[in-house]
């Protein structure tokens, strides 16, 4: 069974799921990072891939993508530093990126990277949901890895009911329209947001991400869904600290 899904029938609630950028703060911290997050028991972990003009991403996480193309962080590479700790990672790993280097790599190829490197399933933000349910999902289907579509507050029913319908694994949850980044606490707009959704029970479980940075948004995030995803908080820890270890630990100091 994919990973993900495993990972949701075992456990419904308080999921905690944290991204990081491949190839930051240094080239080869990408084992270290997925292995101290493992320890530290977060569920799921979503590497991103850097990308020159990552639109839906914040300053800090543009930073971290500037600084890992500088590191010389590749997808080639990424996909042999995953290869080297397939055997010790035990929960799902998520890729991140944008349509232009994946496509630049080649869809298959890319999906069979994924399989070989022990990746459950992606996020693609700027893939077109048609061109996903035509071209893309029946590629990723024969390589049982999970495409993870996003939704915003100005999602349509209509448009939710038909990610939901055509998705696996889980639905990503922004929590605004507006880039990544933390926030102090989620108004009575996000509140009402989460209950919307909760409301339309859909089949895919749901993450909440964007803005999750302190122990407030995380509950609100675990009421308002089955978990959470941290992004921009832990890249700034990342930095700060220089030190995955360190970084882990502040995180659990946060929330």
């Amino acid at each position: 069974m994919n990973k993900i899904n495993a990972l949701f029938q075992q456990k419904q609630q308080n999921i905690l799921s944290v991204y990081f950028t491949a190839g930051f703060p240094k080239l080869n911290d990408t084992a270290m990072i997925i292995n101290e997050l493992q320890a530290n028991g977060i569920d799921l972990i979503e590497v991103g891939i850097p990308f020159s003009d990552p639109m839906a991403d914040g300053v800090v996480i543009q930073e971290s993508s500037t600084i890992a193309l500088r590191n010389g962080m590749k997808l080639s590479l990424l996909f042999s530093q995953l290869a080297s700790i397939r055997a010790e990672v035990r929960i799902p790993l998520i890729l991140m990126g944008y349509l232009n280097p994946i496509m630049q790599y080649g869809f298959e190829r890319f999906c069979q990277a994924c399989q070989a490197s022990g990746v459950s399933g992606m996020i693609i933000p700027d893939l077109p949901f048609n061109d996903y349910v035509k071209e893309y999902k029946p590629v990723a289907d024969r390589y049982d890895l999970r495409i993870i579509m996003l939704i915003t507050p100005e999602t349509s029913e209509e448009r939710i009911r038909l990610i939901d319908e055509h998705t696996d694994g889980f639905i990503y949850m922004v929590s605004s329209a507006a880039t990544t980044g933390a926030q102090k606490s989620f108004d009575e707009s996000k509140q009402a947001y989460f209950q919307r959704i909760n409301a339309l029970g859909l089949h895919n479980p749901r993450l909440i991400g964007f803005g999750i940075s302190n122990k407030e948004t995380l509950q609100a995030a675990f009421a308002g869904a089955s978990g959470a995803i941290i992004g921009s908080k832990f890249i700034s820890l990342l930095k700060e600290t220089d030190s995955p270890k360190e970084a882990v630990k502040r995180l659990y100091s946060l929330i």
